[in-house]
């Protein structure tokens, strides 16, 4: 597993925007398929975004057009912007790494501890 470091959470006004990033501690982070989570109080854990280790992306329908996940593989970071915020964003942002190094083997993720976004006036 590798070790992951969530930064840039913090407090944000509703329609402001927050740019998340996770730091990952190997340069295999290039081979892992990368998404970041959510968990807001009293809720279960809910996917937001992934990218692939090939630059695909694939959004929650929630995001309807305001986030956007990338990475930059020379610095083993992956970034979650996020723009247009809403109360109901607040929650721990988590970032997940998953790769299956072979074919008949298991996939081995790694978990950051997280970040909080707060979205309130």
């Amino acid at each position: 597993q590798m070790q992951l470091v969530e930064s840039g959470g913090g407090l944000v006004q509703p329609g402001g925007s927050l740019r998340l990033s996770c730091a990952a501690s190997e340069s295999r982070f290039r081979r892992n398929d990368i998404a970041w989570y959510r968990q807001a109080p009293g809720k279960e854990r809910e996917l937001v975004a992934t990218i692939t280790s090939g630059g695909i992306t694939n959004y929650a329908a929630f995001v309807n057009g305001r986030f956007t996940i990338s990475r930059d593989n020379a610095k083993n970071t992956a970034y979650l912007q996020m723009t247009v915020l809403k109360p109901e964003d607040t929650a721990v942002y988590f970032c997940n790494a998953r790769v299956v190094p072979c074919i008949e083997c298991s996939a081995i993720e790694s978990w950051g501890k997280g970040t909080l976004v707060t979205v309130s006036s």
